[in-house]
């Protein structure tokens, strides 16, 4: 295994500051994987200034779009270079199904590509008129770089998370110090590696590994950061909103789903079944955005609770290398006990598992667990209302549209929702109903680079992904000129 014992700032892979090293594990095993910097405030503070210096003298935010553009598209290019090393390098840190993680990294290229087309436009739309009713002076609007950015990602979706801020801050112009999650670290660190082959300007990315006390708050309460960006939890989520209020940052957030699943019961059966499983039990159920509440319509739950769980038997489960595998191990121990403990809150809040919520036979080492299915689950329980973010299913009936738009609404959360029905016209009505910024229809899950990517309520301030995750690191100035030669007659007549 290489060594991650680096730390990647201003173009150079240096120590941490006070040397140290975490462990990350593969966690089909148990095993160490490797050992990754552990970078601490001191590191922050050199990745910032390195940072700062890049933006204010130094070339990239002076550049075209069209030049930038060229060296995002060298980044594409050596991810699909590199594509089953890294994948293969993300199911041993993270524990997804290898083709998954070739999903992944085939998008994280993608979201390169994308970005560099966006800074290409860039160009031609930086400058724009503005038609004012005075007809003595002259308006324009500038898109510029927002300037030095701090990114903070989650371990679920590691280098593809890096792509969402990587790119789009790159492509505006921005400069970034960006901290992976300390559970996942190893492909950001490439990431780095690749950047610095397209020959990416010195101090524009830093990569600075280490835990989230010691690198993440740092970087979150750092003065020289202009922009904060972070994927995560709801109390983490406020906290760095708590430290951004000091400086009066500029942040967007991404946090945490409950998101429900509306079935009417007039859908066609076997596919609301595969699109309940894919919607849950994908990537482990590790998915911020997860459908986990499902409201079945009354005439379809028995026959759908049956088949889900037919179907949900027949899932492999084991290490993501293995072939056939559609459900890896959960990423820690901390997790897997998180689930085990959601698992066992269920039953006693009185809800009914029908399946699941159990280590699989075969699967002795690692954080394997067979995906968990409740049905008849009280409103008011703990399972229904919060985020488990794992392979844990929370079904309920329900009796006509109005009920359904009622319970699926009823969440401090918006992230995400679905709705299935064979009638559009219902569920397109249902859609604009769904307080959600993501609603799929006859789908869950389905995420595009092109598209916007955010949530309503507690999950979340801002977009990510398409124009509008390019507008995350650009500011807008606006320029006016006053052209008449009479004078402006405050005092002078």
């Amino acid at each position: 295994m290489k060594s991650y014992e680096h730390l990647y700032i201003d173009g150079q892979w240096v120590k941490p500051a006070l040397g140290g090293t975490f462990p990350t594990l593969d966690p089909s095993n148990e095993a160490v994987l490797a050992q990754v910097a552990a970078g601490t405030a001191a590191d922050i503070d050199l990745a910032v200034k390195a940072a700062r210096k890049a933006f204010d003298e130094g070339p990239w935010p002076q550049t075209s779009g069209a030049q930038r553009a060229v060296v995002l598209r060298r980044i594409a290019s050596g991810i699909r270079e590199r594509l089953d090393t890294l994948a293969t390098l993300e199911v041993h840190d993270n524990g997804k199904p290898f083709p998954e993680a070739q999903w992944d990294i085939g998008d994280t290229a993608g979201c390169f590509d994308f970005y560099a087309e966006l800074a290409e436009q860039l160009d031609t739309r930086q400058e724009q008129n503005v038609q004012l009713a005075d007809e003595r002076f002259t308006c324009v609007t500038r898109k510029e770089p927002m300037g030095v950015a701090g990114a903070i990602i989650p371990w679920n979706f590691p280098m593809l998370m890096a792509a969402w801020k990587v790119a789009p801050a790159l492509a505006a112009g921005c400069c970034m110090v960006l901290k992976p999650s300390e559970l996942t670290p190893l492909t950001a660190l490439e990431l780095a590696h690749i950047a610095h082959e397209a020959c990416l300007p010195a101090g524009v990315l830093n990569v600075v590994t280490g835990l989230g006390p010691d690198a993440g708050a740092p970087l979150s309460e750092h003065p020289g950061i202009d922009k904060l960006a972070f994927t995560g939890s709801v109390p983490t989520g406020a906290k760095i909103m708590q430290a951004a209020a000091r400086d009066i940052k500029n942040i967007s957030l991404e946090l945490g789903g409950k998101s429900p699943f509306i079935i009417f019961d007039d859908s066609d059966l076997e596919a609301a079944v595969e699109w309940i499983m894919f919607g849950i039990f994908w990537n482990q159920g590790e998915v911020c955005s997860a459908t986990s509440r499902v409201l079945v319509q009354r005439g379809l739950y028995e026959p759908l609770l049956k088949r889900l769980v037919e179907e949900a038997g027949k899932l492999s489960i084991g290490p993501g290398m293995q072939d056939g595998v559609l459900l890896g191990p959960l990423v820690n121990s901390t997790q897997y006990q998180k689930i085990l403990q959601a698992v066992a809150r269920g039953q006693e809040e009185g809800a009914t598992l029908l399946y699941g919520g159990t280590r699989p036979l075969g699967c002795e080492a690692g954080y394997f667990l067979t995906p968990a299915i409740f049905a008849d689950v009280p409103v008011d329980s703990w399972i229904w209302n919060e985020e488990i973010f794992g392979p844990v299913v929370c079904v309920r009936p329900f009796d006509d549209e109005a009920e359904a738009l009622r319970s699926a609404n009823d969440s401090r959360f918006g992230l995400a929702a679905a709705v299935m029905s064979r009638d559009l016209e219902r569920a397109e009505r249902v859609a604009r109903r769904l307080r959600a910024g993501i609603v799929w229809v006859n789908c869950s899950q389905p995420t595009f680079t092109e598209a916007p990517w955010g949530g309503y309520k507690q999950s979340g301030i801002g977009r990510e992904l398409g124009e509008w995750g390019l507008n995350n690191y650009l500011e807008t100035k606006q320029i006016t000129r006053y052209d008449s030669d009479q004078p402006w007659g405050w005092y002078i007549k």
